[in-house]
């Protein structure tokens, strides 16, 4: 009896009122919309310039192919992985007239289950 009671005690003493994420007050401030907290928050658009898509994606663009003007450059991106093997990914952009005409994933073979 004295086991249940001691129990009892305890689960009511364990359960606390959940509270929900308030709202901001009226007029007051906003938090940010969820796009500015990203840590890439300029997104690639058509019509950008190579020196737009390189801070777009925080990366040095590399030099493939192309007339000046009409270049394809090519971005490795470091998405992230294991300590040991760091995944990259490459993003081939294709410019038309100096402007990023479209773009192009290539994630290529996994070298380590060849």
């Amino acid at each position: 009896m004295k086991t249940t009671a001691l129990a009892l005690v305890l689960i009511a003493g364990s359960i606390t009122q959940a509270a929900a994420q308030q709202l901001p007050p009226i007029g007051g401030p906003y938090p940010p919309p969820f796009t500015e907290m990203l840590s890439n928050n300029i997104p690639l658009a058509f019509g950008m310039d190579a020196n737009e898509a390189a801070h777009a994606l925080g990366v040095p663009l590399n030099y493939v192919r192309g007339r000046p003007g009409e270049e394809i450059f090519l971005a490795f991106r470091n998405i992230g992985g294991s300590g040991l093997f760091y995944k990259k990914d490459r993003l081939f952009l294709q410019f038309r007239k100096g402007r990023l005409a479209g773009w192009k994933g290539d994630w290529g073979h996994n070298w380590m289950w060849q």
